[in-house]
């Protein structure tokens, strides 16, 4: 039995439905009515409808708490800082530590003042509860209005003052390890430069082996991305798997990240958006980059450039309880895709698989005590030397000048792998101490058993950044027929010794003479 539909409006708890709802105009290529029903959305809040709204949503707030600056430590190292910022090459930021002092001066003073004022309207508020009396009730409350109207302006002016406080703190970079040199510093070898009688480009190796396909990568997408085919994959796999189940032997706990982190979140780790040469991250969201040092992206999203990113984020707003203090360091091996906007130049330094867009690392990360930083990072230094070692480069170890530090670290190594073909040496690793430089942007803290909160030391390396170490295994492992000798450390991975050119049998043409097919 059919039931007869009600026209619009007429029926009452219809309109009472439609009363303060919007309604929805249906678009079609005739101009038609509006069709006056509610919005099903708002009636049927469990069904998923999409809207083509051109309105912009608004940026949705901060997911990170006001940063706990260390000011006390620039006002009482203002000097090493501004030896700091010009070592650094960040010389333009100078100007900003005598501004940061006076500000940091007007706030304690606005401290000072509010103080009192909020002390006293507190013991009005709760006089005023204690008392029985109407008309006592009645005076304390006047007066505490009348507290407060004095502390509005100075509460205003306090949040101003901050506000101009923290953006020029923000772009600060960290201190600089005193023993840190002033250009980079050979501090160790591994193996040995081998003699070869046949030495040619990874590019020109890679493509003899039918592993690599630059062109096609750049038809796809554009300059400095690549396709890995064949064996060219199973290398990529086989040193991944290699780096995990060596960082996870030594207690590292495996950890698969997300490649999308907020924007703030990559800035609060130190990443800078933009630099002088141009977008450094790719950023997702609508919400486009701003120049201001202020708008750290709040809402928007960015891809990582590094697994570091989301690992440091896996602990946002968050105090390593009491009872986890004895097992501090927390030691995270993470497996992500790196981003980076910035590929270099189109030279001869940047070609092929050295620099490019998009690779897969294998990331270290750690928070430690304040105490124990120095130790980690010597421990993921090691790490990474046992990893070169093991697969027979010949590299050297270098202690970073303060130019090439990121504005997060505090002391960093480089391993620099022999690239053959490249005729130069080429960053396959880096291990960075960042002591509490992020987990102060992060709010990451550990509770002592005397029960103070102090912030973390985070530190991170690398494991495996696959083309560079690609790059390195073909060059070094080159023989005369033009195959590659695979190191021993990733036979049983790989499943193979060596990489040879693939050979397809060939066909015999009278085969398919004989069966009428046609060949070219």
């Amino acid at each position: 039995m059919e039931y007869p539909h009600p026209a619009p409006g007429s029926c009452p708890e219809h309109k009472k439905l439609t009363k303060n709802f919007p309604t929805i105009t249906k678009t079609s290529k005739s101009p038609s009515q509006p069709m006056n029903r509610p919005c099903l959305r708002l009636l049927h809040p469990r069904t998923q409808f999409r809207c083509n709204s051109t309105t912009v949503n608004p940026t949705p707030p901060s997911i990170l708490k006001r940063p706990a600056f260390n000011l006390q430590q620039i006002l009482e190292k203002q000097e090493l800082m501004k030896q700091n910022l010009e070592a650094r090459n960040l010389g333009h930021l100078v100007p900003s530590i005598p501004r940061i002092l006076e500000l940091y001066a007007h706030r304690r003073k606005c401290i000072e003042e509010r103080t009192p004022l909020h002390l006293r309207r507190a013991e009005l508020m709760k006089a005023s509860a204690k008392t029985k009396f109407q008309d006592l009730k009645t005076k304390f409350r006047v007066e505490a209005l009348e507290v407060k109207a004095q502390l509005a302006p100075l509460v205003a002016r306090e949040k101003e003052i901050t506000a101009n406080l923290e953006s020029l703190v923000f772009p600060l970079p960290n201190f600089t390890h005193p023993d840190v040199p002033s250009t980079e510093k050979e501090v160790g070898t591994i193996g040995e430069l081998k003699e070869k009688t046949v030495v040619k480009d990874h590019i020109e190796i890679a493509e003899h082996l039918e592993i690599l396909d630059l062109r096609s990568g750049a038809r796809a997408v554009g300059h400095a991305w690549y396709y890995l085919k064949g064996m060219g994959v199973q290398l990529e796999r086989a040193l991944v798997s290699y780096a995990i189940d060596m960082a996870v032997q030594r207690g590292w706990q495996l950890v698969k990240p997300p490649d999308v982190v907020r924007t703030e979140v990559a800035v609060a780790c130190g990443f800078r958006p933009r630099d002088e040469q141009g977008d450094q991250i790719y950023q997702l969201s609508n919400t486009a980059i701003e120049e201001s040092p202020t708008d750290t992206g709040k809402g928007s999203l960015c891809l990582a450039g590094t697994a570091e990113i989301p690992l440091a984020a896996m602990h946002i707003d968050h105090v390593f309880p009491e009872n986890h203090v004895e097992d501090l360091p927390v030691r995270y091996v993470g497996v992500g895709t790196a981003y980076r906007a910035e590929a270099g130049n189109r030279g001869r330094e940047s070609k092929g698989l050295y620099r490019v867009h998009q690779f897969t690392k294998v990331e270290l990360f750690a928070w430690t005590r304040e105490e124990q930083s120095d130790q980690v990072l010597q421990e993921i230094l090691q790490f990474q030397w046992d990893i070169v070692d093991s697969l027979g480069l010949h590299a050297r170890i270098l202690d970073m000048p303060p130019h090439e530090l990121g504005n997060a670290a505090y002391r960093k190594y480089d391993i620099e792998a022999w690239m053959y073909g490249r005729k130069a040496w080429g960053e396959i690793t880096s291990a960075s101490n960042c002591t509490d430089y992020q987990s102060r942007r992060l709010n990451t803290m550990y509770r002592r058993i005397d029960n103070k909160h102090l912030f973390v030391h985070t530190l991170n390396g690398t494991a495996m950044a696959v083309p560079r170490m690609i790059i390195a295994i073909l060059e070094s492992g080159l023989q005369e027929d033009g195959s590659v000798v695979i190191p021993e450390v990733l036979h049983k991975y790989l499943g193979a010794e060596v990489i040879s050119k693939p050979v397809r049998p060939e066909i015999d043409r009278r085969t398919k003479h004989e069966k009428g097919l046609k060949y070219y």
